[in-house]
């Protein structure tokens, strides 16, 4: 089965649990953990080249990213691209048209604070590519109702939130994308008023998978989580290093367990 066909059936049934990585390493790792399809966290992608999130990454760093992890595993690859670096939906598409040649069958494209009007012709402009390549690109699309609180808590921010979902649907999304939501009436309330595959964003107070599947959730991802876990361990490590010149850790993998898993072919 092509990568393309078997992400999107990942969405049919049950929950995707989508660890996010941030390069080949990284996604060596979630392969080795069970991951059944591989996501990048825009976040995650950006800090490991130094630069901050928020589209400041540039997109020949992110090409670049994208080709270690498919050298690295052969898992069906969805890329987030933020508001897809650009605010030009021909942009967006040629940006798309490149990530597809590289072997990425699924985006994530964000609304932000921009009129949702336009995140639905860059919607179209990826579609319209991926309709050229013959690729059944997965696009979800990322609204930002309620990270960016654009609607009154409650009811309002569920209507705001299906309607740009009708949107973005009609302009040929494949899912939505609802990160900040944790209520679980709300969750319910988006997941059946959408044909649309649910995707939230981990939390900590947030039900469990097999909770947030009876609601009707068809994804569910760790967004930046994983990096910032890595990332302030590291912070640890470094600093003990300085102060006391101790190297050990019971979590480490190790240089043979790590050069062998990182050293094997695909």
């Amino acid at each position: 089965m092509r990568n393309d066909t078997k992400f999107q059936a990942l969405h049919q049934d049950g929950i995707l649990l989508l660890a996010n990585c941030w390069d080949g390493g990284s996604a060596r790792i979630a392969a080795l953990t069970g991951a059944k399809a591989l996501a990048t966290s825009s976040a995650a992608v950006a800090w490991a080249h130094g630069y901050g999130d928020r589209s400041l990454l540039p997109t020949a760093l992110l090409l670049e990213t994208v080709r270690d992890i498919v050298h690295a595993s052969d898992l069906p690859l969805t890329v987030d691209i933020e508001d897809g670096y650009s605010s030009d939906p021909e942009v967006v598409g040629q940006l798309v048209d490149q990530l597809l040649k590289a072997g990425v069958v699924g985006i994530n494209i964000e609304d932000g604070g921009d009129p949702p009007e336009l995140l639905a012709r860059k919607i179209a402009a990826c579609r319209a590519v991926a309709d050229t390549a013959g690729v059944q690109l997965y696009i979800n699309a990322r609204c930002d109702v309620y990270l960016r609180g654009l609607a009154e808590p409650g009811a309002l921010r569920v209507a705001e939130t299906l309607r740009r979902a009708a949107l973005y649907q009609q302009a040929g999304a494949s899912g939505l994308f609802a990160p900040g939501v944790t209520d679980e009436g709300e969750i319910a309330a988006l997941a059946q008023g959408s044909t649309m595959p649910l995707n939230v964003l981990a939390r900590v107070n947030l039900a469990s998978p097999a909770r947030l599947s009876e609601l009707g959730v068809r994804r569910l991802s760790a967004g930046s989580a994983p990096a910032e876990a890595m990332m302030g361990r590291l912070r640890a490590h470094m600093e003990r290093f300085f102060q006391t010149g101790a190297i050990d850790d019971e979590q480490a993998l190790g240089y043979g367990a790590l050069n062998e898993l990182m050293a094997t072919r695909r």
